[in-house]
């Protein structure tokens, strides 16, 4: 059995006050897919409370009541930084638009990937969760995510769901800059990415695809 640390969003509106947060299957999908293969499974959240969930992302009545254990722990979570991360083999972000607003500015979670990755644990971002990436310099100056292989949301995606002007960066463009290796599939394909121990996927529909690349990773 492995630990996984989910840790999640808490913002929960856009550049023009819209509401969003995380994207729910993106959270509920591989939650289950862990705990079923025999796992343990923390959520946390980048400051902790609540988390808000993207309207948009509401479930229909048979996810509602599938996704209903993975659900209830968003009402109160701990803050990722009050539990002990070398207790954890993974640590997995679930997108949502809201990781655009937190995640890339958040040093101490960049400093708890960077551990991660320095021991050689499993990483895992899904859809707009690349987000964090964005923030992550050695103390070179070098970004974290240069010649990485990865997917996240596309430019494409962001247009079709008319957000360009709701974000404070383009996902897919600011990684690009930085030196990511960016492989894009058609908008709304499930893609994910795994390059050594670091697991990436494009947009919900990679929830199950990204889930799977971890657990060939345990």
């Amino acid at each position: 059995m492995s630990n996984i640390l989910f840790i999640l969003t808490n913002h929960g509106h856009m550049l023009n006050g819209e509401p969003t947060g995380l994207w729910l299957e993106e959270h509920a999908v591989p939650y289950l897919a862990f705990t079923r293969a025999g796992h343990k499974v923390t959520v946390a959240s980048v400051a902790g409370g609540r988390v808000p969930v993207d309207p948009k992302s509401a479930p229909t009545p048979e996810q509602a009541d599938a996704w209903k254990e993975p659900a209830a722990l968003l009402a109160d979570t701990p803050a990722f930084d009050t539990l002990d991360a070398g207790a954890y083999d993974v640590v997995y972000l679930p997108g949502g638009h809201g990781t655009v607003f937190d995640m890339p500015y958040n040093k101490k979670l960049h400093d708890l990937l960077f551990r991660f990755d320095a021991t050689g644990r499993v990483i895992a971002a899904l859809c707009h969760a690349p987000a964090v990436f964005a923030g992550m310099r050695r103390p070179d100056g070098s970004p974290f995510i240069a010649g990485r292989n990865i997917a996240g949301f596309t430019d494409a995606e962001e247009r079709a769901v008319d957000g360009v002007s709701k974000v404070p960066f383009l996902l897919e463009s600011r990684l690009t800059e930085l030196g990511a290796i960016h492989h894009p599939a058609a908008d709304w394909a499930s893609n994910a990415i795994r390059d050594g121990r670091l697991v990436t996927g494009q947009n919900p529909q990679s929830s199950a695809a990204a889930a799977e690349l971890v657990l060939g990773l345990l």
